[in-house]
C-alpha cells in the first residue's frame, strides 16, 4: 500500500475509532448513571482517561502504524490487542483514583459496546475506503510501459487495489508474452501518449528507464504536455533523490520524474483544509458586505450583471466556471481576447477593481467549491491554454495543480497580460518551481506578498 492509501486508511481509522470509543463510553455511562447517579467530575476525568488509554494502547500495538495499514488482517489483529491492553490500562486508572466508585458494570457495558461497534467498523472498512476513494477522485486509470516481470508484478498490485486504481493494460515495444492474462493493451512506445489521451489515462508507469531507451524522454515530454504523469519502476533507488521522488507500492519502488509534494494525499488534505478555512473567513468577514457594494456600483456604472463567469482551465486541464466581479463592458471578445493596457472595454470601476485585485474576490467561492485554491498558478482562458501549450515547453505541467487566486509567479511580477512568449515562459518557470517546492508556509508567504503588492501597487495590474 502506498503512502496515499496508508494515510487515507489511517485517517479513516482514527476518525471512526474516536467516535466509537467515545460513543461506547458515554452510552455506558449514561445507562449506568440512570440508576447510580455518578457525578460530572467522574465523567470528565474518566472520559479523558478512556481516550488517553486508547491512544496509549494504540501506540503500543502500532494500530495506526503504516506497516499495519498494509493488510486488513494486521488491522484486525492490532485492534483486538488494543482493546485488551486498554482494559488493563483503564481498569488500573479506575482502581487507582476511584476505588470507592469503581463500577464493574460500567466497564463491562463499555467494552461490550466497543467490541460490537469495532466489529461493524472493521467489517465495513473496505467499503468505506472504496467510497472515500471514489468520492475523492482517487480511482486513477493506469497503464504500464514494459510488459516484463516487474511490470506484471506492478499490474498485480493495481488489480489488488481496484478501489484506488483502474489498471488499463500494458504499453510496450517488444511484448514479452502476448498471451499473458494482463496483456489486454499492447502498443508501440511512441503511441503511448495518444493511447493515454484517448482512454483518459491519468498515470503511466514505465519499467523502462530514460537511460535505457531514448524514446522514454520523448514520452515524458509528450505526456507532460497532455497532463499525463509518468513514473518509473526501478529495482533500486539509484536515481538522484534531489531530482526524483521515491515511494513504495508494497515492496515495489516507484520513482516520480519530478518532485510533486501536492501529489501526496496528506499534503493535499492540509492545503484543502487551509483553503476552506481561509475562504470561509473571507466570505464571512468580507464578501458578505463587499458583494452588495461593488455589485451595485458595477451594475449602475455599466449595463450587465455584477459577476463575470468564464470557462477556464483547471487541474488536469478540466474546465471550470471561474467567477469575478465584472470589470469590462459586456463584449463578444471576452473569451478570446486578453485584457491589455488602456483596454477600452474596461469600465472606470473595473480599472479600480483590477488595480486592487478586488475583481478576483468572488473566486473565494471557487475555492470553497473545490475547483480553485488560494495559492496556485492563475487559471487561463481555454483558448490561451490551447495556444500556449503549443508555444511554451512544459506549459501543461502547471495543470497538474489546482489554479489559484494568487500565485508564486504573480508575486514575482509575472501577472496580467502576456503579449510576449518570453513572459509566459517565465510565468511557467515560476509555476513549476512552486509545484516542485510547495509547502504550507510557502502558501502563507505568497499570501503575505500578495497583500503587500496590492497596497504597493503593480504596473502589470490593469
Amino acid at each position: 500500500m502506498n503512502n496515499n492509501n496508508s494515510y487515507l486508511l489511517k485517517l479513516s481509522l482514527l476518525s471512526s475509532d474516536f467516535v466509537i470509543v467515545n460513543s461506547a463510553y458515554l452510552f455506558s455511562y449514561f445507562i449506568i448513571n440512570w440508576s447510580l447517579h455518578l457525578n460530572e467530575l467522574f465523567l470528565f476525568s474518566s472520559l479523558i482517561a478512556f481516550n488517553a488509554s486508547w491512544l496509549l494502547a494504540g501506540v503500543f500495538t502500532k494500530l495506526y502504524h503504516n506497516k499495519t495499514m498494509r493488510f486488513i488482517e494486521n488491522v484486525l489483529r492490532s485492534t483486538i490487542k488494543t482493546i485488551l491492553i486498554h482494559v488493563v490500562i483503564f481498569s488500573s486508572f479506575l482502581l487507582l483514583f476511584y476505588t470507592h466508585t469503581f463500577k464493574l458494570n460500567l466497564l463491562f457495558l463499555s467494552y461490550v459496546s466497543i467490541m460490537f461497534l469495532m466489529a461493524l467498523s472493521r467489517i465495513y472498512l473496505t467499503y468505506i475506503i472504496d467510497f472515500i476513494a471514489k468520492k475523492s477522485n482517487l480511482n486513477k486509470r493506469i497503464a504500464i510501459v514494459g510488459h516484463n516481470e516487474i511490470g506484471i508484478k506492478l499490474a498485480n498490485y493495481f488489480i489488488d487495489h481496484t478501489a484506488i486504481y483502474s489498471f488499463q493494460g500494458f504499453l510496450d515495444v517488444n511484448p514479452m508474452n502476448n498471451t499473458s492474462e494482463y496483456s489486454n493493451v499492447v502498443k508501440k512506445l511512441d503511441d503511448c501518449v495518444d493511447y493515454a489521451i484517448e482512454n483518459d489515462i491519468d498515470e503511466i508507469y514505465s519499467t523502462i528507464l530514460p537511460e535505457h531507451n531514448d524514446e522514454v524522454n520523448t514520452l515524458i515530454e509528450t505526456a507532460e504536455k497532455n497532463c499525463v504523469r509518468v513514473k518509473f519502476v526501478t529495482p533500486s533507488s539509484t536515481m538522484n533523490s534531489n531530482f526524483y521522488q521515491l515511494e513504495y507500492f508494497d515492496n515495489i519502488p516507484i520513482v516520480s520524474h519530478r518532485p510533486e509534494p501536492l501529489h501526496d494525499l496528506k499534503n493535499r488534505l492540509k492545503k484543502r483544509i487551509f483553503d476552506v478555512i481561509f475562504s470561509l473567513l473571507a466570505i464571512i468577514f468580507v464578501l458578505w458586505w463587499l458583494i452588495p457594494i461593488i455589485g451595485t456600483i458595477v451594475m449602475i456604472t455599466s449595463k450587465g450583471p455584477m459577476f463575470f463567469k468564464q470557462l477556464r482551465s483547471g487541474r488536469d486541464n478540466k474546465p471550470f466556471w471561474c467567477f469575478k466581479f465584472r470589470s469590462m463592458t459586456v463584449n463578444k471578445d471576452s473569451n478570446t481576447v486578453q485584457a491589455t493596457k488602456n483596454d477600452k472595454r474596461i469600465t472606470p470601476i473595473g480599472k479600480f477593481l483590477r488595480k486592487t485585485s478586488l475583481d478576483e474576490f468572488p473566486q473565494f467561492f471557487n475555492v470553497l467549491l473545490g475547483n480553485m485554491s488560494i495559492v496556485g498558478p492563475r487559471p487561463h482562458m481555454l483558448k490561451h491554454t490551447e495556444e500556449y501549450s503549443q508555444l511554451v515547453d512544459k506549459f501543461m505541467l502547471r495543470q497538474f495543480m489546482k489554479p489559484g487566486i494568487t500565485g508564486w509567479a504573480q508575486v514575482n511580477g509575472y501577472r496580467g497580460e502576456t503579449s510576449e512568449t518570453i513572459m509566459m515562459e517565465k510565468r511557467i518557470e515560476y509555476d513549476i518551481w512552486y509545484m516542485e517546492n510547495w509547502s504550507l508556509m510557502l502558501d502563507v508567504k505568497i499570501i503575505f506578498l500578495t497583500i503587500i503588492n496590492i497596497f504597493k501597487g503593480e504596473e502589470a495590474a490593469y
